[in-house]
């Protein structure tokens, strides 16, 4: 988080003490501590000690959401949970592909809509602002390079918020459909023991409804601490939207033990804490679902999507955009 006192920053606390609470007080004498922890004690699972093929990452999905829709789709018959490494992106990529488990992400394809992956990976840069303490720490964490994957795909170039495009909304993110035909084509073409998916959706901003009304984002769908009942269906909006997509891949792909998961879950204001910090114990932030299935390729999708070349990938000025609109830098 970012601690500069300056006056734009004294504004904000006025107007939301408990948000200049949360920064200042529990990010140091809380979320700062934990993160010390972590690399110390091991808090959470990870996903490289448990059994699948391919890991669906549904990124800040909720168990009570996904439990929520589950009775709209035939492969949520079984939702489990699992206590997360992170309770972030960045936090949950750091502690996930670390040298103990090289092995496994050697025959590991990571396809991922969230620019984390480049951030951390690639730049082992945790953070957009070097005032940002938690990010920082990261870089404790024993995490592999990029170059340790199998394959590493960065779909995030494909409609970024603020991008207009074909698929999607101008303010939404990547939308699902370009990391699903990658994910099947992938399938098809190559055989990695091990896949991670990793959609932007249900993270926000949520666009599912704006454009399925044809309208410009509600405040709320970008801040979801303004309205966060209103915003919670326009979450389910978009959990519902990525699980289409979901839908479509499982019917696409052979994967004998599939999982629907997250790397971390969302805080609509319970106990006071909105979104989700790195460092965060939260219970709706660093529980996340856990739901077994399989996959069958029946050929019904023809993948149109290519894959971006390094030339036409996002340059690191454009993952840090991107990575700001999407609240990693505030």
């Amino acid at each position: 988080m970012q601690h500069d006192l300056n006056w734009e920053n004294i504004k904000t606390g006025i107007k939301n003490p408990f948000l200049a609470f949360d920064q200042l007080v529990l990010e140091h004498v809380y979320r700062v501590p934990v993160v010390l922890l972590e690399d110390r004690l091991s808090i959470g699972t990870n996903v490289f000690e448990k059994g699948w093929d391919l890991l669906i990452l549904l990124d800040t999905c909720r168990v009570d959401a996904l439990r929520e829709v589950a009775d709209e789709y035939d492969f949520l018959a079984d939702i489990g949970d699992l206590v997360s490494v992170g309770a972030s992106s960045p936090e949950w990529i750091a502690r996930t592909f670390t040298e103990n488990h090289i092995e496994e992400i050697n025959q590991t394809a990571y396809l991922s809509s969230n620019g984390n992956a480049e951030a951390v990976l690639e730049r082992n840069k945790p953070a957009t602002d070097p005032s940002y303490l938690t990010h920082r720490l990261l870089r404790r964490f024993n995490y592999v390079d990029s170059s340790q994957l199998g394959r590493l795909e960065k779909l995030w170039f494909y409609e970024p918020t603020g991008k207009k495009g074909p698929r999607g909304h101008v303010d939404g993110a990547t939308p699902p459909r370009y990391l699903t035909e990658r994910a099947i084509d992938v399938g098809r073409k190559h055989s990695f023991d091990r896949m991670i998916l990793h959609y932007h959706q249900p993270h926000n901003p949520y666009a599912a409804k704006a454009m399925a009304e044809e309208r410009e984002l509600f405040e709320y769908e970008t801040h979801f601490r303004l309205d966060p009942e209103k915003a919670w269906e326009s979450y389910l909006a978009d959990l519902r939207y990525v699980l289409d997509d979901v839908k479509l891949l499982l019917d696409n792909i052979d994967a004998d033990r599939v999982v629907i998961s997250s790397d971390h879950g969302e805080a609509f204001g319970e106990y006071g804490i909105y979104g989700h910090p790195i460092g965060s114990l939260h219970p709706h932030v660093r529980t996340v679902p856990w739901a077994v299935t399989t996959a069958s390729d029946n050929g019904t999708c023809t993948p149109e999507t290519p894959r971006p070349s390094e030339s036409e990938e996002a340059s690191n000025q454009d993952v840090d955009e991107t990575l700001e609109a999407l609240g990693y830098k505030f």
